[in-house]
This record gives structure tokens, sequence and C-alpha cells, in this order.
């Protein structure tokens, strides 16, 4: 037990450590200031600059960071859906591997387009070498880039800049800092097992006579973006649990580390960008305190076990179902919570084996979205819930809300109001629909509590940008394919335009003075009262299904039932 949780200390310990160095960096890259890259990446940056029309000074509004944004996504979906379509003619194909159903074709480009990679296929058994490095590992440059970008650009409309140029945001966001990190991490996880080959499917003969054929391929690579830009998408099936993905317990530090790297760093950017470390360290203690009180209910329940089971068995024993040994009930429990705090939503493990405290922990990662939130929007998020602070405590001190010296008014609120509702539409009302025909439907493998979690987790986590889910659902139907798309586009684009919107809505007003009466936002009290916001707007709003799934499922078992 005591060694379990020591594995966790360390790691977050690790996190702490790095957030400021990373935080740093990536500020003076957005910033436009000299970094140690500059002479390798300056010359290729002014390329691509030069090749795709881009000036580099022309700040953009907010529709127009918009618009770049929905042109360059449209144009990056429709060329990778037609390289998954036509993979049997492309090279790297050492399986002559076809192409699949139009729908799941749809489903998974749009998936890896919004980051959210969700998966309703097997990636060894459906796209060849080039599809997965080609197309997909493409889409997981620019999926976390465009995020990362849009953060960026939402920090700078914040702090009374302009919001930028997407373009210049996009490439400077992969090539000096997802592509740099990206190399340095897949060496590493060659160096710790994990491969890297353009070799087909291997065929062995067992010990028993059999045959047997092990998948590989380009995975180190893959693997190392996948993570860092909080993808999620497996290589394989089982994603990060299986052997070739994630090998070792080294492994397994590396890719958690770059999960949580990013969203972590990005609330020490806003510091710089903002003038302003103390708040930025407050926001980070408050996010890191919640993250840390959700590790620990799902840890402890993974360590105490599955009441009837230990029952069953006259003692107690943690809970194993799911999990790889490898890892044991304490990492799993902080992948778990960590893949859906940033958004990533790959697994090392079976989170539909996980105790209902753990399910229970996920999806209110997943309503949340600010523990630590997406690649970039996370950290818009968690500012949307201070700007809406901002506003309830103005109102019942009776002056006018101010953020960084700039005036909170109806404009803003209407469009954090969009960010904040579109979430449980796009959740709760597919859910009701895909309920209200459990069998003929939606496919619902298991009855009652449990189920509503199923259905539930996976609109919660295509809305999201997730990608993770509770394996029990048959969702490699027509439904799923298509009802997900649904808040997968909406959960993306809707909260990024409105993002956009408020960012230059902010950015065009005026400073006011600081006065005596003016509220301060990088105080203790006020990060209290941010986070007692976020839980009551964003818990109590999901309140009636996480009562009806996972705390229905956890009293049952203690019921022994």
């Amino acid at each position: 037990m005591g060694q379990g949780f020591l594995q966790i200390g360390l790691t977050l310990c690790i996190v702490v450590a790095i957030t400021p160095v990373l935080g740093r960096y990536m500020a003076r890259v957005f910033l436009g200031e000299r970094t140690l890259l500059d002479f390798l990446m300056n010359p290729i940056e002014r390329s691509i600059y030069v090749l795709a029309w881009v000036r580099r000074k022309d700040d953009m509004t907010g529709w127009q960071y918009a618009r770049a944004v929905l042109y360059s996504n449209l144009v990056m979906g429709v060329s990778v859906y037609l390289l998954l379509y036509f993979q049997r003619r492309l090279p790297w194909n050492p399986n002559s591997f076809g192409a699949t159903t139009w729908d799941i074709l749809l489903h998974t480009t749009i998936s890896f387009l919004t980051n959210t990679d969700q998966q309703h296929y097997s990636g060894e058994t459906t796209f060849s070498y080039f599809s997965q490095v080609a197309a997909l590992g493409f889409l997981m440059f620019t999926s976390a880039a465009t995020g990362l970008s849009v953060g960026i650009a939402f920090i700078r409309g914040l702090t009374g800049r302009g919001l930028g140029n997407f373009y210049v945001d996009l490439t400077r966001a992969v090539t000096r800092i997802l592509l740099p990190i990206s190399i340095i991490g897949a060496i590493a996880l060659v160096v710790v097992g994990v491969p890297q080959t353009l070799a087909k499917t291997l065929v062995v003969r067992t010990l028993e006579g059999g045959t047997q054929y092990l998948a590989r391929g380009p995975v180190a690579s893959f693997e190392m973006i996948k993570m860092l830009g909080d993808n999620g998408g497996g290589f394989f099936d089982v994603n990060s649990a299986h052997p070739f993905e994630n090998p070792n317990g080294a492994s397994n530090l590396i890719e958690t580390i770059a999960m949580i790297a990013i969203p972590a760093a990005l609330i020490y950017t806003y510091g710089l960008f903002a003038n302003n470390i103390k708040q930025a360290w407050l926001l980070f203690w408050m996010v890191f305190v919640i993250f840390v009180i959700l590790v620990g209910v799902t840890a402890i329940a993974e360590l105490q076990g599955n009441p009837i089971v230990n029952a069953a068995f006259g003692l107690e024993q943690p809970n194993l179902e799911g999990k790889e040994v490898r890892f044991g009930w304490a990492q799993t429990a902080l992948w778990a919570v960590m893949t859906t705090a940033t958004m990533c939503g790959a697994v090392n493990g079976m989170h539909d084996s996980l105790m209902p405290q753990g399910i229970f922990s996920t999806l209110f990662n997943l309503f949340v979205q600010i523990v630590w939130g997406g690649q970039g929007t996370g950290t818009a998020y968690l500012f949307i819930y201070l700007i809406i602070t901002v506003f309830l405590t103005g109102l019942m001190v009776g002056r006018t809300p101010e953020f960084l010296g700039r005036k909170i008014e109806k404009r803003e609120i209407i469009l954090a109001s969009v960010v904040l509702l579109i979430h449980p539409i796009l959740i709760l009302v597919p859910s009701a629909i895909a309920l209200a025909y459990p069998i003929s439907l939606s496919g619902i493998s298991n009855i009652g509590y449990h189920g509503i979690s199923q259905v539930v987790y996976e609109y919660a986590s295509a809305a999201a940008n997730n990608g993770s889910g509770l394996e029990g659902l048959r969702d490699n139907t027509l439904w799923w394919n298509l009802s997900t798309l649904v808040s997968l586009l909406g959960g993306r684009y809707i909260p990024i335009i409105a993002i956009l919107l408020l960012a230059d809505s902010m950015s065009r007003k005026q400073p006011v003075p600081e006065t005596p009466g003016t509220l301060k936002t990088d105080s203790v009290l006020f990060t209290g009262i941010t986070a007692g916001v976020t839980l009551i707007l964003g818990v109590l709003t999901f309140f009636p299904v996480l009562a009806l799934g996972p705390i229905a499922e956890g009293f049952k078992l203690a019921s022994g039932n």
C-alpha cells in the first residue's frame, strides 16, 4: 500500500517541478522572445509562412481567428478522410488493409480532428502504418496545436494583447513545442522497449504448436505525440495497456508526465503573460488540490477492492480486475484520473472495471473540464469559471465586475454562459435518447446503474474531447458513430468560437484604474470562491446522472447486492 501511494506522490512532485520550466519556455515561444531552437526553427518557419502566404505580423480579430481554425480544420479533415479511404493504394501497408465503412471513417476522422481520438475500431487490424502515422499522427500534432493556439489567444485577449495570428501560433506550437519534445520522448520510449518499425505483423509458433500474430509498427513516435498532445488514440486496440505501447514502469512514468506537462504548465504561462505569477500559482494549487482529492478517492477505492468479492473470499484485496499487473492499482488509479483530467483519453487499464468511486472521479473530470483540462482549451475553461466568479462576487458587493483591469459586461457573460451551457446539452440530450432505447438503438450491455454510467460517459467523453470509454457498449454501430459526432463537433468548435469572441471583446476594452474597492483576484479567498463556484456550476448540473450512475452503484455494492 505504501509503495503505491509513494509512486503517486513522486509522480506529482515531478509535475510540480517541471511546471515553471515548461511554462516559462512556452511563454517565451508565444511572446516571440528568443529560445534555444531559434537557429534551427527560424528558417523552417519562414519557409512555411512563405509557402502558406502567412504574414506573421497580422493580428486577427476573434472572428478571423475562429474562421482560420474552422477553415484549416475542414481542409485537414477532408484530406485525412481521403487518405484513410484510399489507404490500400498508399505505401506502408504491409498487411494490405483496405478502407473500412464510411461511418467509421467519418467518426475516426472527426474524432482525431477534434483532439478526441474516440476509437470505435481496433487500430492494429484496421489502419495501415501510413494511415496511422501520416493521417492520424498528423492530426495528433495539428489538433493539439490548434487547442494550444486557442488557449494562447485567449490568454492574450485577457491580458490586453491582440489575439495574434492563428497560423503563426499553430506553426510555432508544432515546431517549438510538440515536435521537439515528441522526438526526445519517442527516443526515450524506444530505449525503454517501445517498438519503432515498418515491418509487417510478426508470425510466430507458440510452444503448443499454434500460430500467433504479433502486430507491431512505428509505435514509439505515435505514442509520444498521443500523450504529449493529450490525444489519447491508441496504436493498438487496448491502448496504453498494450505492452508495445507501455511496456514497463519507466514508460508509464514518461507517458504520465507527458500527459499532464502542457496543461499544467500553461497556467504558469498565463502568469507570465499577466505579470502575475502569484495568481497563476494560486490557480495551479487550486486545480492540484482538486486533482489530488480525486486521485485519493479513486486509489483508496481500488486498494480496498470490491466488497462483494472480498466478502466471498473472506479477506480484503485490491480490485485488480481490468488492470495490468505491471502497473497495479496505484498507477492505474492515477492514470485514470489524469487521463480524464487532462482530456487525454489514453488508458492503461479498463475504466469499466473501476470501482464506482473511480467512475465518479473520471465523470467529474469530464463534466468540469478544468482539472487540468484539454490542451490549451482547458486553461480557457478555467478562466471562464474565473470570469463567472468575478461576475457573481461583483454582484454581491454592488460593483461592476472587473478582471485584470477590464470590465466584464453583458457580452462577456453571454459568451461565457455559452461555453458552460453547451457542454451539458451535448451530453444529457443524446444520453436521454440513447437510454430511451437501450436495446434496439444503443446496444447497452449492462442493465441498471452501470449501464447509465456507460452511456453518459460515452457522450461526456465525446463532448469533452477526451475519447476514453466504459467499454460495455456495442459502440461500433451506425447510431454511436453518428450520434457522437454531434457531441464531438459541438463540444470542440462551439466553445472555441465563444472563447475567441470573448477574448477579442476583453482585448478591446480600455483598462480601468485600480481603486481600493477593486476586487483582488489573486488572493486565497477569491481562489477558494472560484473553486466553490466551479463545483456548484459544474457538479450540480450533472448531479442527477451521477446519483443514478456511480453513486447509486456504490451504495448497491456497499449493501452487498
